[in-house]
C-alpha cells in the first residue's frame, strides 16, 4: 500500500452487487454503509502491519536463555532453527496451576493445524513455567502433535520479556536474527490498562480466529461466555 493512490472507499463498495433474496431496501442501505467501513478496517490492518514491519531494530538479546524441551535443553539460538524469526507464545500454566489456561489453550488448538504453514517462514516455540513433564502431559491430552513445548524453568526468560514479576499471565513475542545478533522484535503490549470499556483486555489484531467469527454473528462474542477445556 506505501506509495500507492486509493479509491475511496465508499467508490469501491459502490461496485457490490451482491444481492440476497427477499433483502429489503433498508438492509441494503445498511449493508452499504458497513462495507466501507469494512474496507476501511481492511486498510488500516495493513497500515498497522506496514508500520509494524518498519520498527527499527530492537534490543539485542544479550541473556544466555535455556528452556527445557522435550528433548533436553536449548537455548534460544536452538529455537530459531533454520529460520531468522522466531515466534514463542508463553502460555499460562505455571506451577501454581491445576491445569492449563482454557483460553491459551484454546489459542494454540487453533494453530495446531496451522503450524506447518507459519513454519515454512518462521520458528513457533511454546513456553510456559511448569516442569516439562506437566506441559508434556497436557499437550499429550489435547492430543497435540506439533506444538513444540518448553519449560521456563528458571523463570529468566519470562521475566524479562513477559512479567518481571513472573506472574502467570500470556506473553507473544517475536525475535529475529541477523548477522549473529538476536533481537526482540515485537511484542503484544496491549492488556488492562489499554482496554475499552466493556471489553476485555483483548490484543490487536486478534490472534485466535474463534474471535473474528463470532464477529461475523448478531450474537458476536458475548460477555457471559468463555472457552473451556472440555465441553
Amino acid at each position: 500500500m506505501t506509495g500507492s493512490v486509493l479509491k475511496p472507499a465508499a467508490e469501491l463498495a459502490s461496485t457490490n452487487t451482491r444481492r440476497f433474496p427477499n433483502e429489503s431496501a433498508e438492509y441494503r442501505r445498511a449493508r452499504q454503509a458497513l462495507l466501507v467501513e469494512e474496507i476501511e478496517l481492511r486498510r488500516h490492518i495493513e497500515r498497522v502491519a506496514e508500520l509494524r514491519r518498519a520498527l527499527p531494530p530492537g534490543g539485542e538479546v544479550t541473556k544466555a536463555y535455556e528452556f527445557v524441551g522435550e528433548a533436553g535443553t536449548d537455548s534460544l539460538t536452538d529455537l530459531f532453527g533454520s529460520k531468522q524469526t522466531l515466534i514463542i507464545y508463553s502460555y499460562m500454566f505455571g506451577p501454581q496451576r491445576e491445569k492449563p489456561c482454557p483460553m491459551c489453550t484454546s489459542f494454540m488448538g487453533t494453530w495446531e493445524e496451522k503450524l506447518p504453514d507459519i513454519e515454512q517462514r518462521v520458528s513457533f516455540a511454546f513456553v510456559a513455567r511448569s516442569p516439562i513433564a506437566r506441559l508434556i502431559e497436557a499437550k499429550k491430552a489435547r492430543g497435540w502433535t506439533r506444538h513444540k513445548i518448553y519449560s521456563d524453568a528458571s523463570g529468566d526468560y519470562t521475566r524479562d520479556y513477559v512479567s518481571k514479576d513472573d506472574s502467570d499471565v500470556p506473553g507473544y513475542n517475536v525475535f529475529t536474527r541477523h548477522d549473529g545478533a538476536i533481537r526482540h522484535f515485537w511484542a503484544g503490549e496491549m492488556g488492562a490498562g489499554t482496554m475499552d470499556p466493556g471489553q476485555d483486555p483483548r490484543g490487536a489484531p486478534d490472534m485466535d480466529p474463534l474471535w473474528t467469527l463470532l464477529d461475523t454473528t448478531r450474537e458476536g462474542r458475548g460477555a457471559d461466555w468463555y472457552p473451556k477445556l472440555s465441553y
